[in-house]
């Protein structure tokens, strides 16, 4: 459910008809989006939100939004909550018809607030791998582009509610991720996660879980993975900013009981 709502930085008055037909980011998905948790009235690695969120501006040559106004917008639209999911999207704005992005453009900035999921720490995820592949891209490698009809897809193939998540290969059958989560494993001690040189998003809780596991003194590398390794893992977990860390229980007839990493890196995220 939406909390509250602020299109370049006023309140609609019609969600329905917030957006000018002709902006880029539902014309072309031409834009980049950010989702973040409210935890306690503060915005979780909001800080790495926004760089992530400048980052994505500037390879698709958008310009990107003031920081001191993005911030105001969040705070407006979390004022008075204690927990809720953040959405920020920024698409390249309104232009003529075209794929061209010719022209000079004022970015549209969108910045919402909902009501956030519940977490289930304890319970380990049933997860299945997706037969719909990522396309590989090196230039859209790493950012979150409003481009999302892979997941969209991935999504479809299952309506099983026992199932809460699919693995997703690359068009080469590499490793890449959950559809709306980064994948770690753990083999031996070691923390591995795919380097997503080719596609996928650097999640910014995947980045926090890098730096956690720096702190516990736990080896970890960003390297190519393949379905394989998960075979031999010997634990599995997902990572996004809304949900957290979460372990993954089974993948067909393969499961896991070991969670001691995942539990140590959500502590220590905890604290």
């Amino acid at each position: 459910m939406t909390l509250s709502v602020l299109v370049n930085g006023k309140r609609p008055q019609d969600l329905g008809h917030a957006l000018p037909l002709n902006d880029r980011g539902f014309q072309y998905g031409d834009g980049l989006f950010e989702t973040a948790r409210l935890e306690h009235g503060v915005v979780r690695f909001l800080d790495a939100h926004l760089e992530r969120l400048r980052t994505g501006c500037v390879r698709l040559g958008i310009v990107p939004p003031d920081e001191a106004t993005l911030r105001a917008e969040i705070a407006s639209v979390t004022e008075n909550l204690r927990s809720a999911v953040v959405k920020v999207i920024v698409s390249r704005g309104v232009g003529a018809r075209g794929y061209r992005p010719s022209g000079d453009f004022v970015a549209t900035r969108v910045v919402a607030s909902y009501v956030a999921p519940e977490i289930e720490p304890d319970r380990a995820l049933q997860v299945r791998w997706c037969e719909t592949r990522l396309g590989r891209n090196e230039r859209l490698a790493g950012i979150k582009h409003l481009n999302r009809l892979e997941q969209v897809l991935a999504q479809a193939e299952w309506s099983d509610r026992s199932i809460d998540e699919g693995l997703m290969l690359d068009t080469e059958g590499e490793l890449v991720c959950a559809t709306s989560a980064n994948v770690f494993i753990v083999r031996e001690g070691t923390l591995l996660t795919p380097d997503l040189r080719y596609c996928g998003v650097r999640g910014v809780m995947r980045a926090q879980v890098l730096l956690a596991a720096k702190k516990l003194g736990i080896a970890s590398r960003e390297e190519p993975l393949w379905p394989h390794d998960v075979d031999v893992a010997d634990e599995v977990f997902l990572t996004n900013a809304v949900r957290g860390i979460r372990a993954v229980g089974a993948i067909g007839e393969k499961a896991w009981t070991r969670r001691a990493v995942a539990d140590a890196l959500k502590a220590e995220l905890r604290a």
